[in-house]
């Protein structure tokens, strides 16, 4: 496990130059984690393949929490550029679940760095950790879009929070070998029956 994030947040960039800065960074974590693994990730490895001193690394990213929580939501905001149209015969609830199974497979391709991800986001604050809360509004989005939702009431949000939190953990008992593929899609495609259709919402 990762430790705790260091009380305080990262710098933000606000140039473009910055910003490139930035994705290096994140390219070449994840590059690092997907062959290595969380625990030895080497933050000064990171910097080294960025191409940016060790001092600027820190400054965006005081921990390897802030980092890999960072990791996340540049993936999940990738998702989203690359989501497809819905078909027009997909139910709403059939393209939700087809959005997190298809974001399952895509993190499984490099498992070593889904786990520093879930790790990192499972230790990060909120408070010191800004890029967590994109991670939550960045999947929340990105369903919301698959579910065709343009104005979304506190309900919506609801069980799209339970939703979610019901995918992590099927993603990790993915990631653990606890259940098949089979049953990994069952399971969500249940859950997105029950929570999404029509006759559930009470609002």
């Amino acid at each position: 496990m990762p430790r705790i994030a260091e009380a305080r947040a990262g710098a933000e960039p606000s140039s473009p130059r910055q910003h490139a800065r930035r994705q290096s960074i994140l390219k070449a974590a994840a590059e690092i984690a997907a062959q290595t693994g969380l625990e030895r990730v080497q933050m000064h490895e990171v910097a080294r393949s960025a191409g940016v001193a060790i001092g600027t690394l820190y400054r965006y990213f005081p921990s390897k929490t802030h980092l890999f929580t960072a990791v996340m939501a540049d993936q999940i905001q990738g998702f989203g550029a690359k989501m497809p149209d819905r078909a027009a015969d997909t139910s709403p609830e059939d393209a939700v679940f087809e959005t997190l199974a298809g974001a399952t497979r895509k993190l499984l391709r490099r498992p070593a760095l889904a786990t520093a991800m879930i790790q990192s986001a499972n230790a990060a604050r909120a408070s010191t950790v800004p890029d967590l809360a994109r991670v939550d509004t960045g999947f929340l989005d990105l369903l919301l879009r698959a579910w065709d939702v343009e104005r979304p009431t506190e309900h919506h949000v609801a069980r799209l929070r339970l939703l979610t939190l019901l995918w992590y953990g099927v993603l990790q008992s993915r990631l653990n070998e606890r259940i098949t593929p089979e049953e990994a899609d069952a399971d969500l495609r249940m859950a997105c029956r029950l929570l999404l259709a029509p006759e559930a919402d009470t609002s």
